[in-house]
């Protein structure tokens, strides 16, 4: 039995390492809303609608390579890590905040 704990506590503990972010915890990253500026109320509306759709989108590829991630730790060890879903994500959250601010400056309804 002690043998069994010996041989199975160093996957167990390895089994972290290189996991996926979670999609809660992905941030955006800062963009500049001057491409915004030009942008009548109803463009901006368009966008965010646009970019909604791609945020859900990266979300459920995120979220499918956590679960994926988990089954290769499981049984590797390691897991995936973040691809391009969590850095694509990170840009699509930081988009979507910089029009949110250009419709809120344009006293968009």
């Amino acid at each position: 039995m002690k043998r069994l704990i010996l041989l199975t506590l160093p996957l167990m503990l390895t089994a972290c390492l290189n996991m996926p972010t979670q999609t809660s915890q992905i941030t955006g990253v800062y963009t500049s809303g001057l491409k915004y500026d030009g942008f009548s109320c109803q463009q901006l509306n368009n966008e965010i609608d646009s970019l909604a759709r791609r945020e859900n989108q990266l979300v459920i590829a995120q979220e499918q390579r956590i679960k994926t991630s988990k089954v290769q730790a499981f049984w590797w060890g390691v897991g995936q890590g973040d691809g391009v879903e969590a850095s694509e994500l990170a840009n699509v959250r930081g988009e979507k905040e910089a029009v949110r601010k250009a419709y809120d400056n344009k006293g968009c309804k």
